[in-house]
C-alpha cells in the first residue's frame, strides 16, 4: 500500500474527510488503482490539467491533441498529469453572452484546483472569455499556474482575397446589408471565414488575452501567437507541462509572478497591438482578483508613451500568422523595450528581459513597425469621462474614422436590444449620418451580462447610401474583432442609474476623444428632473429571475471595475 503519509502534496492534498485521514487516503488509493495507476505513479507531484474542450467550441477543438502534448511533458519531467473538465465559452454559441458566464466559469476554475489533489496547473483556453476566467480562478486559487491558448486558427481565402474571423464577417455582413454583396456570395465567404481549429485570426479579443498573457508572464514565449494547428503549438504545450513540473520545485505561484508592474505590462500590450476593448474589463477583473485596480486614467497615461505597432486587423491589414511569423510578443517587448518593465519575473523563471535576448529577431517583416512608423502614434485604447460617463468609457482610437474622434451630434436613443432590434431597420427612423446612436440596458446589469452589442449597424437606409461608420455609444461591450467609431462600456451603466438612462432623442452629445471627454449637453437642473422621473418610473425587473442569472445581477460590479463578483475580489491592497 502507498505511503498514509498526510502532508499536503500530491495524491496526499486534499482529502476528502470522513473523520479518518487515513482510511481516507486508503480510499483514495483504491480509486486511483481502478483508474490504472501504479504506486509509484502516484508519488508524484501532480499537474491538473483544465479541459475545455466542447462540442461547443469551435476554437477549442484542437485541445485534445495539446492536454496530450502538456501530458507528455509533464511525465518527461517526473510529474503525474491529471485533466480535468471546466466549463467552456464559446462567443458564438452563448445565450445571452459568454460574458454573462465569465465569472461562473472562473468559479468553477478556482474551486475544482482547490477541491481536487494537483500541485501546479496547466491552464487551456483560447476562445474570449475562458483566458481571463481562467486566470481569475488561477489567482484566486493561487496554485502554481502556467497558462496555454489554444492559438489562433490560419486564414482563409475568398475569391483570390485572404480572409479571417471575425474582422472579415463583419465586413461581408456589413457590405450584404448595404446590397454590396449578394446572399450567395456571403454564404459562400462563410465557408473560407475560419479556416481552422483556433481562435479568430485578427487581434480579436482571444488573441489580445493571449498577448496580454505573455506580456504578463503568466505564459510561456511564443504562445500568444503559434498557430492552433502548428506543430509549434504542440511543441509549446510539451514545454509547458515541462514547465510546470519545474514550478512546483521552485514554488512560483500567481501572486509571486503577477504584480502591479505586471498588470501595467499588459495594459502596454493591449496599446500597443491595438487589441480589444474587452481587454480593459479582463485586465480590470485580473487585477482585482489581485486586490489592485485598473484605474482607466492610469490606462490613458501608459498609452500616451506606447505606439500601436502591431499591423493587424481589425486596425491594421495582416493577420495572427503574420504576426507570429514577425515575432509576436517578444518583438513587440524588443522594439518597445524602453516602455516596458522588463524586470518582472515570468513563468520561465527568467525575466521579461533575459527572455527578449534570448529571442533572434533581426530578420526584416511587415507586421510589426519599428517605433518611429506606428500604426497609431498613442492611445490606440482611449478612455474618455465626463456627465455621460463619470466612471468612464472607452473607445479603440485606432479604429475609428478620425473626423469622428472630435463630434458634436444629435441622439437616436434606443432603449433596449429588443427595440435596437426593432427599430435600427426602419425606413421610418429619423436619423442622418451625423447622429449619434445610443444603446442603453445593455451592461452587466441590464442585459444582463454586457453583451456584444456596442457595434451598432449602421441602419440600413443609410448603409444603403454608402454610410460606414456612424459615432455609437453605449453601456455594451463590442467585440474585438469589430471597427469603427464606439465609445462603450459607459460606466455605470443605465440600468444601475448611470446618466446614459437620462438622454433623450435630439440631445446633443459632444465627443473629444483627444482630450478624453464625452459630454451631454443637457443643463443640470433638466438632468435632476429627469432622474427624478426615472426613479418614479423605475422597476426591479433585472432583479427576477433565478440561479445563477439572479446571483450575477445581484453582485457583479461595473465595467470600470472589472465586471466581477464583489463577494470574489479581496481587499485592495492600495
Amino acid at each position: 500500500m502507498a505511503s498514509m503519509d498526510t502532508n499536503e502534496s500530491g495524491m496526499a492534498k486534499g482529502l476528502s474527510r470522513y473523520g479518518d485521514s487515513q482510511f481516507s487516503q486508503y480510499l483514495r488509493n483504491a480509486f486511483l488503482r481502478s483508474l490504472g495507476f501504479t504506486r509509484s505513479a502516484t508519488d508524484n507531484s501532480v499537474v491538473g490539467i483544465t479541459n475545455t474542450f466542447s462540442d461547443y467550441n469551435a476554437c477549442h477543438r484542437a485541445i485534445p491533441d495539446l492536454i496530450q502534448a502538456v501530458k507528455r511533458g509533464v511525465l518527461m519531467a517526473g510529474g503525474l498529469p491529471m485533466e480535468f473538465p471546466v466549463i467552456s465559452l464559446h462567443e458564438a454559441f452563448s445565450y445571452p453572452s459568454s460574458m454573462l458566464l465569465r465569472n461562473q466559469m472562473a468559479m468553477d476554475v478556482e474551486e475544482m484546483i482547490k477541491a481536487q489533489a494537483m500541485d501546479a496547473v496547466v491552464l487551456i483556453g483560447g476562445c474570449d472569455k475562458t483566458v481571463p476566467a481562467l486566470l481569475m480562478g488561477a489567482i484566486s486559487a493561487n496554485l502554481p499556474s502556467i497558462l496555454l491558448t489554444t492559438g489562433p486558427a490560419i486564414t482563409g481565402s475568398f475569391q483570390g482575397e485572404r480572409v479571417g474571423a471575425c474582422t472579415d464577417c463583419r465586413r461581408f455582413w456589413a457590405d450584404y446589408r448595404a446590397d454590396r454583396r449578394t446572399k450567395t456570395e456571403v454564404e459562400e465567404a462563410n465557408e473560407q471565414l475560419v479556416a481552422s481549429a483556433g481562435t479568430c485570426s485578427v487581434m480579436g479579443t482571444a488573441s489580445t488575452m493571449a498577448c496580454m498573457s505573455e506580456a504578463m508572464g503568466i505564459m510561456l514565449p511564443g504562445g500568444a501567437s503559434a498557430l492552433s494547428v502548428s506543430s509549434e503549438r504542440l511543441r509549446l504545450a510539451e514545454e509547458t507541462g515541462r514547465r510546470a513540473v519545474a514550478l512546483i520545485q521552485e514554488s512560483l505561484k500567481p501572486t509571486d509572478l503577477l504584480s502591479e508592474a505586471s498588470i501595467r505590462n499588459a495594459a502596454r500590450m493591449l496599446q500597443a497591438t491595438g487589441g480589444s476593448t474587452n481587454g480593459v474589463i479582463h485586465l480590470a477583473a485580473i487585477a482585482g482578483r489581485l486586490g489592485l485596480r485598473l484605474d482607466l486614467r492610469g490606462l490613458n497615461a501608459l498609452g500616451k508613451d506606447v505606439p500601436m505597432i502591431a499591423d493587424v486587423k481589425p486596425s491594421g491589414q495582416f493577420y495572427m500568422e503574420d504576426f507570429h511569423k514577425a515575432g509576436g510578443v517578444s518583438r513587440i517587448l524588443k522594439q518597445l523595450h524602453d516602455r516596458f518593465e522588463l524586470d518582472c519575473i515570468t513563468v520561465t523563471g527568467k525575466t521579461l528581459k533575459e527572455t527578449i535576448d534570448n529571442q533572434k529577431l533581426g530578420f526584416p517583416q511587415n507586421a510589426i513597425r519599428d517605433p518611429d512608423d506606428p500604426i497609431y502614434p498613442s492611445n490606440a485604447i482611449t478612455a474618455v469621462f465626463g456627465n455621460l460617463a463619470p466612471e468612464g468609457a472607452v473607445i479603440k482610437r485606432s479604429s475609428a474614422t478620425e473626423s469622428f474622434l472630435v463630434h458634436r451630434g444629435k441622439a437616436v436613443v434606443f432603449d433596449s436590444l429588443n427595440d435596437l432590434s426593432e427599430r435600427i431597420d426602419s425606413d421610418e427612423l429619423d436619423v442622418s449620418p451625423n447622429d449619434i446612436l445610443i444603446l442603453r440596458h445593455a451592461g452587466p446589469i441590464g442585459a444582463p451580462g454586457m453583451p456584444e452589442a456596442g457595434f451598432i449597424p449602421i441602419p440600413k437606409k443609410l448603409a444603403r447610401d454608402g454610410v460606414r461608420d456612424m459615432v455609437r455609444m453605449s453601456d455594451a461591450r463590442m467585440s474585438g474583432t469589430a471597427f469603427g467609431t464606439t465609445v462603450l462600456h459607459i460606466s455605470p451603466e443605465s440600468a444601475a442609474g448611470g446618466p446614459l438612462s437620462l438622454v433623450e432623442d435630439g440631445d446633443i452629445i459632444e465627443l473629444n476623444v483627444p482630450e478624453q471627454r464625452i459630454q451631454l449637453l443637457v443643463e443640470e437642473g433638466e438632468l435632476k428632473e429627469r432622474a427624478v422621473r426615472a426613479e418614479k418610473e423605475s422597476s426591479n425587473s433585472q432583479l427576477s429571475g433565478r440561479g445563477y442569472i439572479r446571483m450575477y445581477v445581484e453582485n457583479v460590479t461595473q465595467a470600470h471595475e472589472g465586471c466581477d463578483f464583489r463577494f470574489l475580489v479581496p481587499k485592495r491592497n492600495k
